[in-house]
């Protein structure tokens, strides 16, 4: 009997750890029927030899939640490999609504993620009020991979306490209904719940967003509610009082007795005797969680994190005269800066503000191949190139902007910061890779494709991770977070998630600036080069780098919730 796909002679990476071997991968409807070596034709088949074949990728941090509603294909991160993606990170959700809080709550995804109030209100449906409603919304729109779902603390607590919940702490009654009313939504499907206790994430008018300041018991009231039904409890942190917050984690996974998984930026540890940052920021308090056995994660970039800065992009320079050149469209910057009069002014200005300067320590140029170069060490950085050349770093942006028509861009780096320091963080066995903000931050950053940098820089290039490890956790190291245990690894009986990966090849390409979102507002894409195909519930959604139009992924519900 032939089976629907059969993926032949392929370098399977199980996603389990265990060693690779040559074998191939056989697919019956969305599931994998053999692993290892089938007899029997495919009605379709790929030929795998000399690539990697591996489960499709689980990206733990997006903000899809809006773009849902227009782009179905949810690039770039279906560029990229992943084939299962969660959103409703940060505390920043659009369930439950009222249908009277929908303003409010697109404003606050505009302000904290850089997702166009507009294009929220346009390109979304709004029929729903539950969490349950929203999801049943979105599974309408046929994503191409699996999105799943987090209800946000935003969200929630507005709805119960309406403009109270910017400012007020909860009622002990208040605290009851916003935990019954988690627990309702991760009942309904949410996988679990998000909160985001960064003050700098703020409100159109500047005040931070609901629950950034919610007390104790209400955290741990909400935890338990989530943990009734099984669910993942998500955390971004005041990383300014780490260690306050390390101990509100804690006491959330206690209450829970669930899985928590938090945004771990790099930070050094304390200073030893001799003035040496000894380990990481966070090493004391997860020793301490994981001694308890309870289950924490935590998840950082791969790379450097950071805006990216060119002509078509805002990461301008902050003076007047670069303030009139932030208000022009594409042509018109170009058009300004082959001026050598304006040009003078745009450093001039620069010269006069001392933190431009000093801020081009950490501004990278990501060269002009068409891998972009995410990996220069400092001395590389915009300040010393532009000393190295005796004029100021402004003037050097200038040059390289005319030398290339505006085309180039620029790496400001802004978290992990320290390449080296990053080597050892990376590998700490409670970490895994992710962060990349698909979705959001749509005009300013472009780290999406964090999955291909992994596998191009790490594995092939510098050979930190085995393959088998990097797969793991990206694979079902990331799944078992989510509570899946029927996706992450190729072993029958699974779902047919798969990407067949030339190890060789698979890399980044440039970012790039396009007009596709609601009223062609714009947000920065990243392809990637290396897919020979990833299959989305055994239907093949992308082959040689494109997608084949094929919109196989489908809103997966908390499996917990029965």
């Amino acid at each position: 009997m032939a089976h629907d796909l059969v993926i032949r002679g392929g370098e399977v990476v199980d996603g389990t750890g265990a060693a690779s071997f040559v074998g191939d991968v056989a697919v019956d409807g969305d599931v994998i029927a053999e692993v290892g070596e089938t007899t029997g034709p495919g009605r379709r088949e790929i030929d795998a030899e000399g690539h990697l074949v591996t489960p499709g990728f689980v990206d733990l941090h997006t903000h899809f939640d809006a773009q849902a509603g227009w782009d179905p294909l949810l690039t770039p991160v279906s560029w990229h490999g992943v084939t299962t993606a969660l959103f409703g990170n940060c505390g920043v959700t659009f369930a439950p609504c009222k249908p009277a809080d929908r303003e409010f709550l697109a404003g606050m995804m505009e302000t904290v993620e850089d997702i166009p109030k507009n294009a929220i209100l346009t390109g979304l449906p709004w029929d729903w009020e539950s969490y349950g409603e929203y999801l049943d919304s979105i599974e309408k729109l046929n994503p191409a991979i699996n999105i799943t779902g987090l209800v946000g603390h935003c969200a929630s607590r507005f709805f119960v306490m309406g403009e109270r919940a910017i400012t007020d702490d909860a009622t002990e009654d208040e605290i009851r209904q916003i935990a019954a009313l988690v627990g309702q939504s991760v009942k309904d499907g949410a996988v679990g719940f998000s909160t985001n206790r960064l003050p700098g994430h703020t409100l159109p008018d500047g005040r931070s967003i609901p629950g950034t300041f919610a007390k104790e018991e209400e955290l741990v009231a909400i935890s338990k509610a989530v943990g009734r039904h099984g669910g993942l409890l998500q955390s971004v942190l005041n990383y300014g009082k780490l260690d306050e917050e390390m101990d509100i984690l804690a006491k959330q996974c206690r209450a829970a007795g669930t899985r928590l998984l938090f945004s771990a930026p790099y930070f050094p540890g304390t200073n030893g005797s001799d003035g040496a940052g000894e380990g990481t920021g966070y090493d004391q308090a997860i020793a301490a969680m994981r001694d308890e056995g309870l289950d924490v994660s935590g998840l950082t970039l791969p790379r450097s994190g950071g805006f990216v800065s060119g002509l078509c992009t805002d990461a301008l320079f902050p003076t007047p005269a670069w303030g009139e050149i932030r208000k022009l469209g594409f042509a018109e910057r170009l058009a300004a800066i082959q001026d050598a009069d304006t040009r003078a002014k745009l450093v001039a200005e620069a010269q006069e503000v001392p933190e431009i300067e000093q801020r081009a320590r950490g501004v990278f140029w990501l060269g002009n191949a068409d891998r972009p170069h995410y990996t220069r060490d400092a001395e590389e950085s915009l300040y010393h190139q532009a000393k190295a050349a005796g004029v100021h770093p402004v003037a050097l942006w200038l040059d390289k902007m005319l030398e290339t028509n505006g085309e180039t861009l620029f790496h400001v780096r802004f978290f992990n910061t320290d390449l080296h320091a990053l080597e050892s963080f990376l590998t700490l066995d409670w970490m895994l890779p992710g962060i990349g903000d698909a979705g959001a931050h749509v005009s300013q950053i472009m780290d999406s494709g964090w999955t291909s940098f992994l596998l191009a820089h790490w594995v092939r290039d510098r050979g930190l991770f085995s393959k088998e490890e990097a797969v793991r956790r990206m694979t079902s190291a990331s799944a078992r977070v989510l509570g899946f245990t029927d996706r992450g690894t190729l072993q029958p009986g699974a779902k047919a998630d798969v990407n067949v990966i030339d190890l060789a090849r698979v890399a980044e390409r440039q970012p790039q600036m396009v007009h596709d979102f609601p009223g062609g507002a714009p947000r920065l894409i990243q392809k990637a080069v290396g897919y020979k195909a990833t299959v989305c519930n055994g239907v093949p959604i992308l082959q040689d780098d494109e997608h084949t139009g094929e919109r196989a992924g489908r809103v997966l519900r908390n499996p917990a919730a029965g």
